[in-house]
Order: structure tokens, then C-alpha cells, then sequence
């Protein structure tokens, strides 16, 4: 086995099927516990919520949202033109089953299968899962919404694109918004080969008002009624397009809203890569997508402060919310911290990712870590061994933990270490 993971059974099941093992093995059970939850289908849940507001604004769109989370590595990265040294197909970053099958890192694993399926309008949400650091706006599980729409790449299809963006344009011109734009093309957001320059800058403008609609619905809601005191009128809602990179789409753009005080990063998006509709079998098409995280939107518009919460069966929690309605997260406790530090020597010329440590803690401990932060790493001058001390946060949001409780826990995650990856406690 990895020293990647704690399994050392020839096969794991996850929901009732068994997969084979080997030396990439490192989905741990802790995540396997997470993938039958599907917290965006859960009815009055934020999550749901909000994945219902933004296929209200598609409502001819298909609308998916139960494919599985197993994929192959090809389907995850290749397909979308990752290239082989992306820092996502690392084990340190990714869940790999074995080394023919991972968890999604993304809801666009699903982009080439679905144009290949013939649907041209399309919104898509997963659950999607990455290894990552512990903290209040981390966690190895979480949501995402992908989007797309395609359009015949000829004459008739430019029209079509040019009647929508006028139509979009007129919609967005009734509306209080102030967009704040960047060119549909340019030398550093270039137009892809064989694409028109002209068909591209309207296909563009058309996913750029698309968007604009959806966040209209989106934060019109959150901020309708707060008024510019300096002018006596109704704040707009601002929305700023920033040039950006993704492998699977050019030109691509970010969007940020300005909510609360700050900008706010929503979304990534741009026109589809034609290497994705040409492996999808789709010839004669132009057309764009977009992907954005559900929980980084829903903890602003609920003022939801720590992302461990989605998760939560607590009534106190789960009571709060409605279907279809947005509302403040009013906090019923503040329970109190309890740190503990854990140092430790690695085992000559071995080395420890910071995500395989928060593996170990998640694993152990769930829910009932805050936050984990390493604050030291040294190398010893003449044994040139390295030294690591972590600080774990243990607080639970639902109710006080005991010392006892902690204590065992924290020796449960030692011994694991321990175990796993044969390092000397300090």
C-alpha cells in the first residue's frame, strides 16, 4: 500500500461495490462515508437551495445532478486536456481508488460524456472531492455546478447566438447591475485555431449575459433594499469580468461580485475547447461553459461561517432553513477550543504531504477538528532528518468536548502516524 493511505485490505466497497486496491490507494473510509450524502438533493437544505435558484434560471436546460463520482483518471484530466503535469492528478491532491479509478475532482469529468449524449443545454451538480487543508472554507468534500451551451458553428448558429445576446442585452438593461467587463477576445485571452474570431466574440458575450442573469437571480435576492445612503437610491449589484486560464476552455474569464464590502471570486467559464467536442464526437459546434462551487456562495448568502456546518444533522442547524429561501445563519453556540501539538520526526528520505496529515486527523477525529496549521519544520544539520509539529483545533460546532474525549482522540492520531507512516513522536 501508499503510504498515501491507512487501507490495507485487497479491496474497499463503496456503496455496496467492491473495487480492487493497490499502490495508490488512498481514499480513506472518512470519504467514502461522505459519497452516498448528496447534500445538493437534500430538500430545505442551503445547497439545494441555491442549485435550485440557479436551474430556475435555465429552466430549458437539461438538469443532472445523480452520475457517479467514480471516474477514471483518462475521463477526469485527459479528456479535458489537463496536461501530465498537472499538480491535480497527484495523489496528495486527488482520491484515487487505484490507479484505473479516482473521485471526481471536478464536475467537467462529466463535460465530454454529456455533449457526446447529444445535449447541447445542460446543468450538471456533484459532488466533487479533493484532498485539502483543514480549516472554516475547507473541505475534502464539496459541490460544484457545471453549466454549458453549444451552437451549430455556421450561419444560422451565429444568428442564433447574436438574437440571444440582443435579447439578454435588453433583460440586463431593465435591471439595477453595473458590470464591469473586459474584450469578449484578446491577445492574451486569445480565440482558439479554426475558431472565428467573430463567432467566438459572440459566443463569449452570450456566456458573459448568461451569467450576468443567473447572479442577478442569484444576489438580487440578498441585495434588494440596501440603499446607497451618498445618493438616496437602491444599491446595483456589481459584477467584474476578469480575464483568466483554464486547460478546457479560450477564451476563459473569472467572475467576481461585489457583496458585503469585498469581491467576491463566483465562477470560472469561458468557450469550449474544441479538442473536448471533437473527443465528445460533436463536429460543428461552438459553444461555452462555465463551473462554480455551491458552498463558497452559500456561506456569504447565509453568512454561514464554517463550512463543517453543511454537514451537520443538528437540528439547531438543519431548522433554519427552507426551500427556496434565502436566510441569515443565526449561530446558537460557540463551543471552546482545545489544542493539541503533535511533533514528530520523519523516517530518513521519507517525506509527509501537509494533506496526508489532515487525511490521518479527518479520519480520525470527522468533524470535530476546526482547524489544523503546521508551525514548524526543521531539518536537523547533521542527521539531515525532518522534523514536523502540527497544531490540531478541536472544537465541535454541536457541543462541548471533554478532555478525556480529546486526549483519545489525539492518541488515536498519533498512533496512526505511527503506524502509517513510521514516524518517531517527539
Amino acid at each position: 500500500m501508499s503510504s498515501t493511505g491507512p487501507l490495507l485490505s485487497k479491496t474497499i466497497e463503496i456503496m455496496g461495490e467492491k473495487y480492487p486496491t493497490d499502490n495508490i490507494t488512498n481514499i480513506t473510509p472518512s470519504i467514502i462515508s461522505k459519497v452516498p450524502l448528496r447534500l445538493h438533493a437534500r430538500p430545505n437544505h442551503p445547497l439545494s437551495t441555491l442549485r435550485s435558484l440557479i436551474e430556475s434560471t435555465y429552466p430549458d436546460f437539461a438538469h443532472l445532478s445523480s452520475l457517479s463520482p467514480i471516474v477514471t483518471p483518462f475521463k477526469n484530466f485527459d479528456e479535458l486536456s489537463f496536461p501530465a503535469d498537472h499538480p491535480g492528478r497527484a495523489v496528495t491532491d486527488s482520491y484515487y481508488i487505484n490507479k484505473d479509478l479516482m473521485l471526481r475532482t471536478h464536475t467537467s469529468t462529466h463535460e465530454v460524456d454529456t455533449f457526446r449524449d447529444g445535449k447541447t443545454k445542460w446543468l450538471l451538480t456533484a459532488d466533487v472531492y479533493r484532498r485539502d487543508e483543514i480549516d472554516a472554507s475547507h473541505y475534502p468534500v464539496f459541490h460544484q455546478v457545471e453549466g454549458a451551451k453549444i451552437f451549430d458553428a455556421n450561419a444560422d448558429g451565429l444568428k442564433e447566438v447574436e438574437e440571444d445576446n440582443a435579447r439578454l442585452e435588453a433583460l440586463l438593461a431593465k435591471e439595477n447591475i453595473v458590470i464591469e467587463d473586459v474584450p469578449n477576445v484578446s491577445d492574451t485571452n486569445p480565440v482558439q485555431e479554426g475558431h472565428d474570431p467573430k463567432f467566438s466574440g459572440a459566443v463569449a458575450r452570450n456566456l458573459k449575459l448568461s451569467l450576468n442573469t443567473m447572479l442577478l437571480k442569484i444576489f438580487g435576492q440578498a441585495t434588494r433594499g440596501i440603499v446607497d445612503n451618498k445618493v438616496g437610491k437602491e444599491e446595483p449589484l456589481r459584477v467584474r469580468w476578469i480575464e483568466s486560464y483554464f486547460p478546457f476552455t479560450s477564451p476563459s474569464f473569472e467572475v467576481e461580485v461585489f457583496y458585503q464590502g469585498e469581491w467576491l471570486e463566483i465562477l470560472g467559464c469561458g468557450v469550449v475547447k474544441r479538442a473536448t467536442l471533437d473527443t465528445a464526437g460533436v463536429q460543428g459546434k461552438i459553444g461555452w461553459a462555465f463551473g462554480l462551487g455551491l458552498e463558497r456562495i452559500a456561506m456569504v448568502l447565509y453568512s454561514i461561517p464554517d463550512i463543517r456546518l453543511f454537514w451537520s444533522m443538528d437540528e439547531r442547524f438543519l431548522s433554519q432553513f427552507e426551500q427556496g429561501r434565502i436566510t441569515t445563519f443565526k449561530p446558537y453556540s460557540k463551543y471552546p477550543s482545545c489544542f493539541k501539538d503533535v511533533s514528530f520526526w520523519l523516517p530518513q528520505y521519507a517525506s509527509l504531504h501537509d494533506n496526508d496529515f489532515c487525511d490521518v486527523v479527518r479520519d480520525i477525529a470527522g468533524d470535530l477538528v476546526e482547524d489544523v496549521k503546521k508551525i514548524d519544520q526543521f531539518v536537523h544539520p547533521k542527521t539531515n532528518r525532518t522534523s514536523n509539529c502540527f497544531r490540531i483545533n478541536y472544537r465541535s460546532m454541536d457541543r462541548s468536548l471533554s478532555n478525556e474525549e480529546v486526549n483519545d482522540i489525539q492518541d488515536q492520531v498519533v498512533l496512526r502516524l505511527k503506524d502509517q507512516f513510521q514516524v518517531e513522536v517527539r
